[in-house]
């Protein structure tokens, strides 16, 4: 699932020079699969089968993940790290692809590796003569190879479904992006994706109720994917310079938090350069200034509680690949420097009032 370093996650390696991380839900999810089997069969060897044939299944959705990644990076987009959560997998993907055939292949990438696991394990089977009926399958009982060839199989038709933010949904945006402006085809797979969602519930609501939180999950994702869209659109062609923050307080190093909090609380910014002698040395957010004075109290430095600069961005930037930039770096703020002179302050709050009035002017002309 093409798709920030999630928090109460650990890296546990990196593949391809990219960090792969597992959060803590995914490992409470082993726990609770191992303590449901246990607790059916009570039975060791049976639960131990279960539990690596979950861990195997999410090796494959590493892999499937791996496969979106690296047909990214042919395309020139780099891949900052793959999460793996109980939900499955995100590959944070920076940037866009250039048009919508890129996207394609990127988005079927993933999938083709799954039928290509699933090919590998049936002819394994084959070749052991390991196969058995269906029927007489669980979760904890049976060949491995087969069970693991099925449950990949079946995971890959549910995430072949045309909603978001299964990978289906996203092919059938980057499909109806090849006819239409990439916002109304996302907006028409959202739909479609919220419809198969109020599906999804109705039949929950009556028979299952592991579907209805599907539901839940496939209306949301829909619903952000159809957000995001609107923002692309809204910020497509617009440049930096248009949006950044021109007239703002600069803070020195050695300045107390306690003259922060006087300029937060007697003005509108919320984020402050650090500079000395015309360098900017660093940002101290609103969030930054917060952990100072709870680290140190209002006497604390500025420079104590700053963060160095890791994104800086031109005035001529699309402010597209800057807010890109924001979002991969877990960043609220950033220098808008022309040459090395600060030029203004980018601010995530400067870009949400800038999509506000693009909407109003947008109802307005309607």
């Amino acid at each position: 699932m093409p798709g920030a370093q999630a928090r109460w996650s650990w890296k546990v390696a990196e593949i391809a020079g990219i960090d792969v991380y597992v959060h803590a839900t995914f490992l409470l999810l082993v726990a609770w699969f191992a303590a449901a089997s246990w607790l059916e069969v009570r039975n060791l060897p049976h639960v131990l089968s279960g539990v690596a044939l979950f861990l195997s299944l999410f090796g494959c959705v590493l892999l499937h993940e791996l496969g979106h990644a690296l047909t990214a990076r042919h395309f020139g987009l780099h891949t900052r790290q793959i999460t793996l959560l109980p939900i499955g997998g995100i590959a944070s993907i920076e940037g866009a692809p250039r048009d919508p055939v890129q996207g394609l292949w990127i988005t079927l990438a993933g999938p083709a590796v799954n039928v290509i696991i699933a090919a590998a394990l049936f002819a394994a089977i084959l070749a052991t003569g390991q196969w058995q009926p269906i029927g007489r399958l669980s979760l904890t009982d049976g060949p491995f190879l087969e069970r693991l060839m099925l449950v990949n199989v079946s995971l890959l038709a549910f995430n072949m479904l045309p909603a978001f933010p299964m990978d289906g949904g996203r092919a059938l945006r980057d499909l109806l992006a090849t006819r239409m402006d990439d916002a109304r085809a996302t907006r028409i797979a959202a739909r479609l994706g919220q419809a198969m969602a109020v599906v999804f519930g109705i039949v929950g609501w009556l028979s299952n109720p592991v579907l209805v939180l599907i539901a839940l999950f496939v209306w949301m994702g829909a619903s952000q994917e159809a957000a995001a869209a609107d923002v692309r659109s809204a910020i497509r062609g617009v440049r930096v310079g248009r949006v950044m923050t021109t007239e703002f307080r600069t803070l020195a190093p050695d300045d107390r938090l306690a003259a922060v909090v006087d300029l937060v609380l007697h003005g509108a910014q919320h984020d402050f350069p650090v500079a000395r002698d015309g360098v900017v040395l660093g940002l101290l957010t609103e969030r930054d200034l917060l952990r100072g004075l709870a680290a140190g109290g209002p006497r604390s430095r500025v420079a104590d509680a700053m963060q160095g600069v890791t994104v800086a961005v031109e005035p001529d930037d699309p402010l597209e690949a800057a807010l890109g930039r924001l979002d991969a770096g877990g960043c609220t703020a950033a220098p808008v420097m022309d040459g090395s002179s600060l030029a203004g302050l980018l601010t995530t709050g400067a870009i949400a009032e800038f999509l506000r009035i693009q909407s109003v002017l947008r109802d307005a002309a309607a």
